[in-house]
């Protein structure tokens, strides 16, 4: 009996101390990519503090100000490629939004908190005009909760592949990003998520860029591994998981915005993967009545990066209805 009971008690120690190996290794591999993350895309904008969260942005440009708001895990050079074609005309602003790229997080998370602080920062800009808000994806859903939470903030929407309706089942694809308990966040931050997304970007790229390549630099102009840290990890997480909390009652409101005035429009790839363009896309147009809408056949979920010229030309029509001023001087 005491024979069986030291084999026992030498088992757990054996499993605890190999459960304890694995951990480290993966804390170890997953501060290693943080720090090459850091090192191949650093902060390349500038910093405010709006209610007490750092926030990092980029300033581009002269003229009458656009401000861009990315999508779900991604940061602020997703936009790069729309700036050559927009900052000789406009004053060009791209936000991490809080607990991606280098913003820090805030203690509330979801649409409406994000809403509330980016209306904070537009204020501590001083802008000489409100700006359009350009939103792509998740970023786009912001953008609406902006225009319904903080009408005067702004001048115009801009709506690039966005996120509109809630959807009750969580589709496989982002089923990893659906952790309600935030101590299994945490833990998984800090040991298995990094390197098991490192271990998959090319497979997620393809996804998300489908049915177009994504570009062969994007993890570093695209900014792609600014997301292989725990920080962003998290506030990838925050974000997926809080749609349930504010979007419901977020799509019931859009009819306010049509009857606000505010100049809008959307723009969508028929081919779209990640977001159905029918969907989140067409039947909008039943809530917002004068909603400019643009289709690119065949283009998927980040037309900003495939057809950058389009989308830029899309964005000059909304901010000539939103300032009021001829397209032709745009």
């Amino acid at each position: 009996m005491a024979l069986a009971a030291t084999i026992l008690i030498w088992t757990l120690v054996a499993l605890i101390c190999a459960i304890l190996l694995v951990a480290g290794y993966f804390v170890h591999a997953t501060r290693r990519i943080a720090s090459r993350a850091e090192q191949m895309v650093p902060a390349a904008g500038s910093f405010v503090t709006v209610d007490g969260v750092r926030l990092h942005y980029l300033d581009a440009g002269e003229g009458l100000p656009i401000l861009f708001l990315h999508g779900l895990g991604a940061q602020l050079l997703q936009f790069q490629p729309l700036f050559s074609h927009l900052k000789d005309n406009f004053r060009v602003i791209a936000l991490d939004r809080p607990g991606s790229g280098y913003s820090a997080a805030m203690e509330e998370s979801g649409p409406v908190a994000q809403a509330r602080i980016i209306a904070h920062f537009i204020d501590q800009l001083k802008l000489d005009r409100k700006p359009v808000i350009v939103g792509h994806s998740l970023g786009g859903l912001v953008a609406l909760a902006i225009a319904l939470e903080h009408p005067s903030s702004i001048s115009g929407l801009a709506l690039i592949s966005p996120l509109t309706w809630f959807q009750e089942t969580v589709p496989p694809e982002f089923k990893p990003l659906y952790i309600p308990s935030r101590a299994k966040r945490r833990l998984l931050a800090s040991t298995v998520a990094i390197p098991t997304a490192l271990k998959y970007a090319p497979q997620t790229l393809a996804y998300i860029f489908a049915p177009q390549t994504p570009p062969a630099d994007y993890m570093t102009e695209g900014g792609g591994w600014v997301g292989l840290r725990p920080s962003h990890f998290l506030a990838t997480v925050d974000d997926f998981t809080a749609l349930e909390h504010d979007l419901p009652a977020l799509e019931k409101r859009y009819g306010e915005i049509a009857r606000s005035g505010l100049p809008s429009g959307l723009l969508f790839g028929t081919a779209d993967r990640v977001l159905d363009y029918e969907r989140h896309g067409l039947d909008l147009m039943n809530h917002l009545p004068g909603l400019e809408i643009k289709l690119l056949d065949g283009v998927g979920h980040m037309p900003h990066f495939s057809d950058a010229s389009r989308v830029a030309a899309f964005i000059r029509r909304v901010a000539a209805r939103a300032f009021q001023i001829g397209s032709g001087s745009l």
